[in-house]
């Protein structure tokens, strides 16, 4: 299990090197541009960034290793109401799948995205469910979550027996004609859902709801809640709260769901907190990867894995308001050691080799092995 010390002070100590940086509007949270203080953070090139593809709103990311020995890529579209698959190794575009509807193989709006062995899972905040396909064909698998999801984001799965999963959804419910009112306090213990789901061979996937959970007191409740990722070695789950009307930051809730009273200082993100990516090193070592939402150029901030020190923080030289990132730690052809990706400008995705992270940070060799 992690350290139980309190990390406020030492995380804002080292936050103190700023420099000024324009960040993104947001209807939800702000009506103007702004400038915020915000750390300096190193330059990593990319290694690629894909063609451009227009009127697609690309937001989260998800990896899946090919038969073939290929790696997908695959994003969500939210405009366009579909699947991308891209090449990994290289950006291009490989195939699309799915259009706007409410059968089956079709999406409203879809946004979170996670693999677990050759199980895809797909969040559709209009169709208040989760699709899961079978890989490689998109194969339909079963649905969930119709009846209890209200407008679901984001979501993390877990292994928990063989044959059975644990996954949880963030739910930002919102409240006002133009969906900006944030719930009252009592209503936030439904920011998460949790579900138990069953994976039979050749038969659709069986989940049951196992009920929600969040903090409800005003100064640490989750008000808008997108991105979540867990450790199950140390006990954790992190939860981005995208609220920048209150503030932008990550809080730590057990797997149990019981907020622990951590939380990343309001220091730690100039924008929106937004994808967050675990890169697990040999034995329990690793680091966090967590996007700050900023213009002209997100920053990704990297913090370690069991203590939540901050390690640093980079940029590409083009990506730009990163929505979804997604961490492939395995060796692909163009990738010996890996390579976080991430969405740039909702119109491309990005890749950085991660040897070149470990080397800019000095990270442990068991990171690139």
């Amino acid at each position: 299990m992690h350290r139980r010390t309190f990390l406020t002070a030492l995380l804002a100590a080292t936050l103190t090197a700023c420099s000024t940086t324009p960040v993104r509007t947001s209807s939800a949270t702000s009506d103007t541009a702004r400038h915020v203080a915000t750390p300096e953070a190193k330059v990593i090139p990319e290694s690629f960034v894909s063609a451009e593809i227009r009127g697609e709103e690309l937001d989260s990311l998800a990896t899946w290793p090919a038969e073939d020995g290929h790696t997908w890529l695959i994003a969500t579209a939210k405009t366009s109401h579909r699947l991308l698959v891209f090449d990994a190794d290289s950006g291009a575009l490989l195939r699309t799948f799915g259009f706007l509807g409410k059968g089956t193989g079709e999406f409203r709006r879809p946004n979170g995205v996670a693999v677990h062995g050759d199980l895809l899972f797909v969040v559709e905040r209009d169709n208040r469910r989760v699709q899961t396909f079978r890989l490689p064909g998109f194969t339909p698998a079963g649905t969930f979550g119709t009846g209890q999801l209200r407008s679901p984001y984001g979501l993390w799965v877990q292994e928990i027996a063989p044959g059975e999963l644990e996954v949880f959804v963030t739910d930002s419910f919102m409240y006002g004609e133009r969906y900006d009112v944030v719930p009252p306090f009592e209503e936030l213990d439904q920011r998460v859902r949790r579900f138990r789901v069953t994976v039979p061979e050749d038969r659709p996937v069986q989940a049951r709801y196992a009920g929600s959970f969040g903090d409800t007191h005003p100064d640490t409740a989750l008000r808008m809640v997108e991105s979540i990722a867990g450790d199950p070695a140390n006990g954790r789950l992190l939860i981005a709260d995208e609220d920048r009307r209150h503030h932008s930051t990550l809080r730590e809730y057990t797997l149990e769901g019981r907020y622990t009273g951590r939380q990343l200082p309001e220091s730690s993100f100039g924008a929106e907190a937004e994808g967050i990516a675990l890169w697990q090193c040999q034995g329990d070592a690793g680091y966090w990867i967590v996007v700050d939402q900023l213009a002209p150029r997100a920053v990704f901030h990297v913090f370690d894995r069991n203590t939540l020190r901050p390690v640093g923080s980079f940029r590409g030289e083009v990506t730009a308001y990163t929505d979804g990132i997604a961490l492939h730690a395995a060796t692909t052809a163009a990738f010996p050691t890996g390579a976080l990706f991430a969405v740039h400008d909702d119109k491309a995705v990005a890749a950085f080799d991660l040897q070149e992270v470990a080397r800019v940070f000095d990270l442990p060799a068991g990171c690139t092995r």
